[in-house]
């Protein structure tokens, strides 16, 4: 019982923790990119950079999910593996 309340517990943990990164990082970068990057650096007009501020965030959302994936992968399988030896 209390490696399960354990597991979820970390499970829990890592949940919340990529779901603060997919509502934080995808916006913070759109709106940094778009400033700084693209109408500071590079001169851009409003319109495109929008776009490409809006390509930077579409992309950050999935590099976000496949962590996820990989991570969640990755706490399954150890844990698979810690209630087999059992």
């Amino acid at each position: 019982y209390f490696r399960n309340e354990g597991s979820l517990t970390s499970t829990l943990r890592t949940l919340l923790f990529f779901t603060a990164l997919m509502i934080t990082l995808p916006v913070g970068l759109y709106f940094a990119s778009k400033a700084y990057i693209f109408e500071g650096t590079l001169g851009m007009s409003d319109r495109d950079s929008y776009f490409y501020a809006a390509i930077i965030a579409v992309v950050t959302v999935h590099v976000v999910l496949a962590l996820f994936v990989y991570v969640a992968w990755n706490e399954g399988s150890r844990q698979w593996r810690e209630g087999k030896q059992d």
